[in-house]
């Protein structure tokens, strides 16, 4: 009996380890399955998808999203054919950039020329590779670059007094992207008929010089000459927009050659809130703007003293050759008088960001470097008014910077050339002629919202005083006793005499019994309203926490010549 007990209890046992490793093992299969679905679901996972489930702030500073792909494949190829490369490409270079540094020549030198151009034994890295989208019948392709090499370049340089210094270009680093254009496509081997190359993007060049057998420093300012030198002949000659262009098929390829596309107007309005580089006083600032970084391209303003909060109202212009990819910098200094400048603040502006034949307000928040994205620190921002004009544009636009410009369908100011001369054809004098947009600004101040509040009650007496800059002429609206959102719809009209370079300054403030208070500002150009006849819009008040001002402005044209 006990045998039978027994059997019964150990069969009942050993089915429910069977069981019971059944169950286990099926629940583990399932996880595994679970855990390969996941994995496999990661993997499908583009990079869109994983922005979509984490926002930028989650993401460490060393996290990068690269469209790029690896090309180790390649540098082992170029290792090994690198020794002939570099032989064909250093002639090929010397041939190329020798001009370009007599260009560029400074003119205390008597000549410079290659003795010496090597590219030595180590050959570049290609850290990636990436196909551009660009809607044009071809193939572009960028190659991402870093090469630390040991180039031996040897500079001859003559002076005027005939000292002859060699002077040797050493400790090279370079890191950057090359961009090159397979196009136009055709139905021939091999497909393509041209070949253009281009520094897309220049990330680091640095390099030393040193006279052979002898210091540079002997020679005030030398050292900085030949570097600045360097640096322009690369941007000039290579440096996008810039691409030389090979062709493979015969043909006609003038259409890829480098061409301006449209006029950039910038018109630099004013700074606020600048970092003050100096212990006693205040910063004197001035700003560099550019969109290529050389020096007959570099527009500069003029500098004003003791001031955090410089208004310029300055106009600049710039020809652009390729308005999808090229920016707008712009650096802030401080005038430092016989020392060097010191820099405040940089921003640039993607020309992408604007809309053909509208002008556009913005404001740019400072930063120290322009490869650091994350500046946390307060510098200063920048406003800018800006007005694309592509080449060739339609619909009737014209712009008022350039020589012609119809103020009405009546008059019509000319001027000829790029530098706004009148040539005078019974051989008289050229005369520089300057466009001078006279005419009637209509204002409206219609209303104000959310202001500061200004009295211990919590509220406001509001009113707007408006001047116009150049004339000083002002004029104020009534107060609106105890409000933070007043209505005024008051109109005033003001003679302007040059449009294209007055601005109209607005000022709120607080009315009171013995005083008034200051609760913000706008400060406002007149291209737009030029253009555009009559707009509305509501701006922020600068200097004040919160607040907005909604204006009407219309314009009356009377435009007139003014020889200068």
């Amino acid at each position: 009996m006990g045998f039978v007990v027994g059997l019964v209890i150990g069969v009942i046992f050993g089915l429910g380890l069977i069981v019971a490793f059944v169950r286990s093992e099926n629940t583990r299969s399932k996880l595994r399955s679970d855990l390969a679905t996941t994995i496999a679901a990661f993997a499908r996972m583009t990079v869109e998808d994983s922005r979509k489930l984490l926002s930028p702030d989650y993401y460490p500073s060393w996290v990068v999203f690269s469209q790029h792909q690896k090309l180790t494949w390649l540098n082992l190829h170029l290792e090994k054919i690198w020794p002939y490369v570099s032989e064909a490409a250093s002639e090929l270079i010397k041939a190329n950039v020798e001009p370009m540094l007599e260009q560029y020549r400074p003119v205390i030198l008597a000549s410079l020329t290659f003795s010496k151009l090597t590219l030595g034994t180590v050959a570049p890295q290609f850290t990636g590779v990436s196909i551009i989208e660009d809607g044009t019948q071809g193939i572009t392709m960028e190659l991402e670059m870093q090469w630390d090499g040991n180039p031996s370049i040897i500079l001859d340089i003559k002076t005027y007094l005939g000292v002859s210094l060699p002077v040797q270009v050493k400790d090279i680093g370079f890191t950057g992207v090359f961009r090159l254009m397979f196009r136009p496509l055709v139905d021939e081997l091999p497909c393509f008929g041209a070949v253009c190359f281009s520094l897309r993007q220049k990330k680091k060049l640095d390099f030393k010089l040193k006279v052979i057998g002898g210091d540079i420093s002997t020679i005030p300012g030398l050292s900085d000459a030949i570097e600045s030198m360097i640096r322009d002949a690369v941007e000039d000659s290579i440096t996008w927009p810039v691409r030389k262009i090979i062709p493979i098929l015969p043909g006609d390829y003038s259409d890829l050659e480098l061409k301006p596309v449209g006029i950039l107007e910038v018109k630099l309005v004013q700074a606020k809130e600048l970092t003050n580089k100096d212990i006693i006083g205040k910063s004197d600032p001035y700003a560099v703007l550019y969109v290529r970084p050389l020096r007959d391209r570099m527009k500069k303003s003029r500098t004003i003293s003791n001031q955090l909060n410089p208004v310029w109202n300055e106009h600049f212009e710039f020809v652009i050759e390729d308005a999808s990819t090229q920016h707008l910098v712009i650096k802030i200094y401080d005038d430092e008088g016989v020392q060097s400048s010191e820099l405040i603040g940089c921003a640039q502006l993607q020309l992408s960001y604007l809309e053909p034949g509208k002008v556009k307000y913005v404001w740019l928040k400072l930063v120290k470097d322009l490869e650091i994205q994350r500046d946390n620190k307060n510098r200063g921002q920048v406003q800018l008014e800006l007005l694309y004009i592509p080449n060739g544009m339609e619909n009737g636009f014209t712009n008022p910077f350039t020589q012609k410009f119809s103020m009405t369908s009546l008059e019509k100011v000319l001027k000829s050339g790029a530098e706004g001369k009148e040539v005078v054809e019974n051989g008289g004098e050229v005369k520089r002629r300057e466009v001078i947009v006279r005419g009637v600004l209509s204002v409206t101040v219609i209303s104000a919202e959310d202001l500061t509040p200004a009295d211990l009650m919590g509220k406001a007496d509001p009113y707007v005083v408006l001047v116009l800059k150049k004339t000083e002429s002002k004029n104020k609206t009534r107060v609106v006793n105890e409000s933070l959102n007043p209505v005024w719809n008051q109109t005033f009209e003001f003679v302007v005499e040059d449009g294209l370079h007055d601005m109209l300054i607005l000022e709120v403030w607080d009315h009171d019994t013995f005083g008034k208070d200051y609760m913000g500002k706008c400060i406002l150009t007149l291209t737009k309203v030029i253009l555009e006849g009559e707009y509305k819009d509501t701006f922020p008040l600068d200097g004040a926490k919160t607040g907005t001002l909604t204006l009407n402005l219309k314009w009356n044209p009377q435009p007139i010549y003014r020889d200068s």
